[in-house]
């Protein structure tokens, strides 16, 4: 009897994400050809949990001329910044049996764009990515050349951001699939990013597994040691390469659909709160994203009841 319930409660879980993507979600990203007003944001998109990609949302913003990196040199290229350091472009990601974060180094931003231009070397991959608000702490100086925050979106969402956050970095570096608690803004100014994205719908064929967490110490001679955080609990996080998926490992995730697109510079990707994400880059890509804290409201309790069936239900 109790097999038979677990089994049904299976079958729905199952059933559940295609129901979900028939009804709410779009076969692809759709594009808005200029930013929506407070009421069409918040009623079209944030409501219904919808990503969309809106042109025309930076033209006023001076950073769409000037951001070259000859530009950032003259302009902030003293400056240090905190840079993520992996040997391999995978920061915060699983890497074998361990959740791996990176080496963190300050170096100067003409620094990291020498190595980014080939000008000179640095062991592994550097990927500006620090996402504290890095924009506002450590490169203020750039603020004239956009805005502290998307007004529209700020009124809709009745918050200012908690943090806005400047990107830069090699082809390399990849984030890998992974969900946040904010509602994203994602502003490319010069390059072009490109995202495979979720659905919160589809987690019943997306596996999470806990992994001790683990940091990569670069040494003197430039090679990357790996030293346990036994301090620290172990991580959830998706293991899956989405890219190239482990099926016979994890073969419910042939069911999964993933939305894929390309945010060109001058472009703004809204990505919801809680869908999941997977982002690579064009060599030297430079972007910033705004973050709005999500409303804990009954979207977030309906995701949280949906992982919680998962788990308890063996599909994870």
């Amino acid at each position: 009897m109790a097999e038979a319930a677990l089994d049904a409660v299976r079958r729905e879980l199952r059933e559940f994400p295609a129901a979900a993507r028939e009804l709410s979600v779009p076969l692809a990203v759709p594009y808005l050809d200029e930013p929506p007003t407070p009421l069409h944001f918040y009623r079209d998109w944030v409501c219904p949990n919808r990503p969309c990609i809106i042109r025309n949302a930076l033209q006023h913003w001076p950073a769409l001329q000037k951001w070259s990196f000859p530009y950032l040199r003259a302009t902030v290229g003293s400056i240090e910044v905190s840079v993520a350091v992996t040997p391999d472009g995978y920061a915060d990601a699983v890497r074998g049996d361990r959740f791996m974060m990176p080496a963190e180094r300050r170096l100067s931003l003409s620094y990291v764009l020498d190595v980014l231009e080939g000008q000179t070397q640095h062991p592994g991959v550097l990927y500006v990515q620090k996402q504290c608000s890095n924009l506002l702490t450590e490169l203020p100086q750039l603020l004239p050349d956009l805005e502290s925050h998307v007004p529209w979106a700020s009124e809709a969402l009745g918050k200012m951001p908690d943090a806005v956050n400047f990107w830069l970095g090699d082809v390399a570096a990849v984030t890998s699939l992974h969900k946040d608690h904010y509602e994203n803004l994602y502003c490319v100014v010069s390059g072009e990013k490109h995202f495979l994205l979720h659905p919160p719908s589809d987690r019943p064929f997306i596996p999470y597994e806990l992994y001790t967490p683990a940091t990569y110490h670069l040494t003197e001679e430039g090679s990357f040691n790996v030293v346990d955080e036994e301090a620290m609990e172990k991580v959830p996080w998706i293991p899956l390469d989405p890219l190239a998926p482990d099926l016979a490992r994890y073969p419910s995730y042939s069911q999964a659909r993933a939305l894929c697109c390309t945010v060109q510079a001058g472009e703004m990707l809204y990505l919801p709160a809680l869908w999941f994400h997977h982002v690579q880059q064009s060599h030297g890509c430079i972007a910033v994203n705004y973050w709005y804290d999500m409303e804990y409201d009954l979207k977030y309790s309906y995701f949280q009841l949906l992982d919680s069936l998962t788990k308890a239900s063996g599909l994870d």
